[in-house]
């Protein structure tokens, strides 16, 4: 953006960096901005400046919070013997909203990848053992994304902590409720079809 003053042209070059914006979208974002600045970009900066200042990781678990335990980590209540391990903390907090689930989670930080050099070492996964033992863990639900990276980082788990003694299960995957299935990936059908339960 030639026209904007230097300090106008970084903040739309940070933003752009965002997941979902591109450079347009944060150009646009970034003038309702200073057009709303009272109301958006005032609150916005003192908002960011005190998640900067607070937030930090869970070092049991991975999750975002604003002391070394995360809420869910500290409740006693949510030591019922269920590990949910997932990819990142957008998938907690999605597990989160549904309120089903009502154990403990592991994020890993990602999933293992030969393309983008991403071992075992590189994501949480060492320490999964640790945490079986040390919080009574009776089963390990693999909560991870239906991908080709996200399958394989399942299998290496199932595979690292077969002989545990710990019970390893995974989400059903296939039709969502209200789909149509004339509007479903033929990967989606073959999951529902593999899952399919007596009725």
């Amino acid at each position: 953006m030639a026209d904007a003053p230097k300090d106008i042209e970084e903040l739309i070059g940070i933003m752009a960096r965002l997941p979902g914006l591109g450079p347009r979208s944060a150009r646009r974002a970034v003038l309702t901005l200073i057009k709303k600045r009272g109301a958006l970009m005032r609150p916005l900066a003192d908002a960011m400046a005190r998640v900067a200042e607070t937030a930090r990781e869970c070092v049991n678990c991975g999750n975002i919070g604003t002391g070394d335990l995360c809420p869910i980590c500290a409740d006693a209540g949510r030591a019922t013997g269920e590990l949910c391990i997932v990819e990142d903390v957008a998938d907690l907090w999605a597990m989160e909203r549904g309120g089903a689930f009502k154990g403990r989670y592991h994020v890993l930080g990602g999933t293992l990848s030969a393309l983008d050099d991403v071992g075992p070492e590189d994501l949480r996964i060492p320490v999964l053992r640790d945490r079986l033992e040390a919080e009574g863990i009776t089963e390990v639900i693999l909560a991870l994304n239906a991908t080709v990276d996200g399958q394989t980082t399942a299998h290496y788990i199932a595979d690292e902590l077969a002989g545990s003694g710990v019970s390893m299960t995974s989400l059903a995957q296939g039709v969502p409720i209200g789909g149509e299935l004339d509007y479903l990936d033929d990967g989606t059908i073959s999951a529902a079809l593999r899952a399919r339960k007596t009725l």
